[in-house]
């Protein structure tokens, strides 16, 4: 655990580095939290501690959520799963607090506000606060892409757009551009849920060309970016469901044996089982 606390205050000065090292280590910690309570009681005054706890609670939640459709029957699961996101708020307000210029506490009640379905106002209002700090950063980006999404009450046109726009005010070396393959995941997921049967019946022509001039956009770079993984994964998966052989091996080598949860919980809930499935396919070798 404190090794947890030293890598989140060795990554102070990097925010993408932060914000993925929180989110891992928050995953790491699920049912764990009372841990960090305890470090909590030994140095109140560490935000990096208050932000591990507060991201945790939001991935404990996230983890106990029941299904949708059994909520009726589920009342109680789901009061728990509420409560459990709630308690989140607070340890990461006390990290924003501690640290008024951190834009990841502010990106974490981004899922927060989408696991509580809160108001759009207050969504958008999360979403200046994280702006403000970092208008860059790319972990806020997808939680803003999932918030406009039509499976979260928005509009394809709007989700679409802000993908757009993100990307191509990106750098070039900055993987914003695969947010654009991700809006369409988000999308197939809640209009196409019914029709797909296959890898075939995800994207259309023009839908993968759609996709392969957003890969065109960005470029590595001679330091890779900390979501560089997650974003080859991204396109990785979107040439793979597109029959796309060469894209998709080119995507999917790049991540190194390494899956990441987007965007393969999109096609099961085993992400690990779905992109080794997928490597296979392609004659890679998934570590």
């Amino acid at each position: 655990m404190r090794f947890g606390v030293y890598a989140l205050g060795e990554a102070r000065g990097d925010v993408e580095l932060r914000s993925l090292r929180v989110e891992a280590l928050a995953k790491a910690a699920v049912g764990l939290s009372g841990l960090i309570e305890g470090l909590i009681g030994e140095d109140p005054g560490n935000p990096d501690l208050w932000l591990w706890l507060g991201r945790t609670r939001v991935e404990e939640a996230w983890r106990c959520r029941p299904d949708a459709r059994a909520r009726a029957v589920q009342a109680a699961a789901y009061t728990s799963y509420a409560r459990t996101m709630r308690s989140a708020r607070e340890p990461l307000m006390r990290a924003a607090s501690m640290r008024p210029d951190d834009a990841v506490p502010w990106e974490a009640m981004l899922w927060l506000a989408l696991g509580l379905d809160l108001d759009r106002e207050e969504k958008d209002a999360l979403w200046d606060e994280v702006w403000r700090r970092c208008p860059t950063l790319y972990a806020a980006h997808v939680a803003r892409v999932v918030h406009l999404s039509p499976q979260w009450g928005g509009l394809p046109e709007e989700m679409f757009d802000f993908a757009r726009v993100s990307m191509a005010t990106a750098a070039k070396e900055d993987p914003r551009a695969a947010l654009l393959p991700l809006a369409y995941f988000e999308f197939f997921v809640q209009e196409r849920s019914g029709i797909i049967k296959g890898t075939s019946s995800w994207f259309t022509a023009e839908e993968i060309r759609d996709v392969e001039a957003a890969a065109r956009r960005w470029f590595e770079g001679d330091r890779p970016h900390p979501r560089t993984i997650e974003a080859h994964n991204i396109f990785g998966a979107a040439f793979h469901l597109a029959d796309a052989r060469r894209p998709a091996r080119q995507h999917l080598s790049r991540t190194y044996g390494r899956s990441s949860s987007l965007p393969w919980t999109y096609l099961g809930t085993d992400e690990v089982g779905q992109y080794a499935k997928a490597c296979r396919h392609l004659n890679l070798i998934a570590s």
